[in-house]
């Protein structure tokens, strides 16, 4: 209940300033600084006293290349709807290290998930009663994609993650979890007919190899004294 109860308040604040901040701002730039949670995860665990690989930190690099190149054309500028999506990046990294912090009390995976949506709708919920006026018509209009987002992007997808979260330390969750806006990419170009260019070709390759890099065991060397 705890576990859960943190789960769902992080979870729900960083996807409320998620949806707000990309109202100000194009999708390409919400999508790279949303995905800068991939190299706030390690930084965040480094201070929180986790020790990670320097491999780790090298495929950190390559992906946030990877995600440049990916999701950002034109002029880079700072607006406030990019610092709201800048604040939901930091969300979503303390959401993957709630998860792994329970975890490792040995939560139960499915009971953490259901917790987690209740208290994410009673957060959500709270804030739509307050600060915006529903049309339940249009709500009803919207019933598909709203069923689709809610039971399978959110339902199944956060549950997996809890699952997949306990045989994997959170840095390399974080970069597998980062190919979200590779496939993104893939499905426009094979669904919707969107043409990728080169430059977005070559972001998705440097995701694709951080991943997976990192999940290639190297082998020790160990150090030689002389004699």
């Amino acid at each position: 209940l705890i576990g859960g109860a943190w789960c769902g308040l992080v979870l729900g604040a960083a996807d409320t300033l998620q949806q707000v901040g990309i109202s100000m701002t194009t999708a390409g730039k919400a999508g790279f600084i949303t995905a800068l949670y991939i190299i706030l995860v390690p930084l965040m665990g480094h201070f929180m006293g986790r020790k990670v690989p320097r491999i780790i930190m090298v495929c950190v690099a390559l992906a946030i290349a990877g995600f440049y190149l990916l999701c950002i054309n034109g002029d880079f500028q700072v607006s406030f709807g990019d610092f709201l999506v800048l604040c939901c990046a930091v969300f979503f990294a303390l959401h993957i290290l709630v998860i792994d912090h329970f975890l490792l009390k040995r939560a139960n995976s499915i009971k953490l998930s259901w917790v987690q949506f209740a208290i994410a709708f009673l957060f959500s919920g709270t804030l739509t009663v307050l600060f915006e006026h529903p049309d339940w018509s249009a709500l009803w209009d919207a019933k598909w994609p709203l069923l689709y987002a809610g039971g399978l992007s959110s339902g199944v997808a956060y549950t997996l993650q809890i699952v997949g979260q306990k045989y994997t330390e959170p840095t390399t969750a974080t970069l597998i979890m980062s190919l979200e806006s590779v496939f993104a990419a893939l499905a426009g170009w094979l669904i919707l007919g969107e043409v990728m260019t080169a430059k977005e070709l070559t972001g998705c390759v440097l995701v694709f190899a951080a991943v997976i890099l990192a999940q290639i065991p190297l082998p020790h060397i160990p150090f030689r004294q002389k004699d």
